[in-house]
């Protein structure tokens, strides 16, 4: 259970059901052909998962003083699993992560993608020793690897079988991709910036400069509320475009419902926020949009066979 703990399983099993939700309720819905088949998107998912764990490892060797304050309850280095055992977790999680990455981008015959997972096990491992405690840098290269979750995807199941024939169409599928990308990048961008007001006094005492620390929590709280009106206006004119002009009602109803109203909550919610509780629940909130937000790519296509 320890070791659960240390990879944050919970988050794991999110991205892999995200991953596995863009692929079968999503692009293999339509009718094209894909680079991988079910056992080497597997292996696509695995390396993926084992990356993120080996940089949820590196993250609590290093903020261990910070998480005692923060999160004791988290805290599992030197409770159970030692800091020499913890390193060499992740050495061999992101060994085995850029193997599979490198075995899958020899599959498909573009053996230079395989610099992609080598990027990501860096930028995580750089972000826990140093990008972290730099303000808003941090924050933006934690937003920056979600989005390259999903856009991995097409990276690896559309770009290796464009040709001059269905390009257009192939290029019009990795949009939505980028679509939900760059929602998934401004929703988790934001809830890492409530992250840091909500651990700023272990942050501090551990000398890091977040921007809670760096201009205080009431200002940071202002810039917060003005990041989640970005968002708001975006998905509203996404939703109107895509989902009301072609009279998709459930989806419609589904993201005013589960999307639009979690972020008016949130935004009217923050001016009221004081305490840490306060700002862990808008946390959650987040987390609860980011999941609800991706499930339209589920959505959409249901209410198109039921209005079909």
């Amino acid at each position: 259970m320890k070791f659960l703990k240390l990879i944050r399983y919970r988050n794991l099993i999110l991205l892999a059901f995200m991953q596995a939700l863009f692929r079968y309720a999503f692009l293999k819905e339509q009718n094209i052909p894909l680079a991988l088949n079910d056992w080497q998107f597997g292996l696509l998912i695995l390396s993926t998962v084992l990356l993120a764990a080996a940089g949820y490892v590196i993250n609590s060797i290093y903020c261990v003083a910070a998480d005692t304050i923060n999160k004791p309850e988290d805290v599992v280095i030197n409770k159970g699993i030692s800091e020499t055992a913890a390193y060499n977790i992740y050495i061999g999680l992101n060994i085995t992560g850029v193997a599979i990455g490198f075995i899958l981008s020899n599959i498909i015959m573009k053996p230079s993608f395989a610099s992609l997972f080598i990027l990501i096990a860096s930028l995580l491992y750089f972000y826990a020793t140093t990008l972290k405690q730099i303000m808003i840098l941090g924050n933006f290269v934690v937003a920056l690897l979600l989005a390259l979750s999903i856009l991995i995807i097409g990276v690896f199941d559309i770009f290796p079988v464009i040709n001059h024939e269905n390009q257009a169409q192939m290029a019009s599928l990795f949009s939505i991709l980028t679509d939900y990308a760059i929602f998934a990048f401004l929703i988790n961008f934001l809830r890492e910036i409530i992250k840091d007001i909500e651990d700023v006094n272990g942050d501090y005492n551990q000398g890091m400069n977040t921007l809670p620390i760096a201009i205080g929590i009431s200002r940071t709280s202002k810039i917060a509320i003005g990041l989640a009106v970005i968002p708001f206006l975006l998905c509203l004119l996404y939703i109107n475009k895509y989902f009301v002009q072609n009279k998709l009602n459930i989806a419609t109803f589904y993201a005013f419902a589960f999307v639009l109203a979690p972020l008016l909550y949130f935004i009217v919610k923050i001016f009221s926020a004081k305490s840490k509780n306060d700002f862990h629940h808008l946390s959650t909130i987040l987390k609860l949009i980011l999941f609800f937000g991706i499930l339209t790519i589920l959505i959409v296509p249901l209410n198109i066979k039921y209005n079909a």
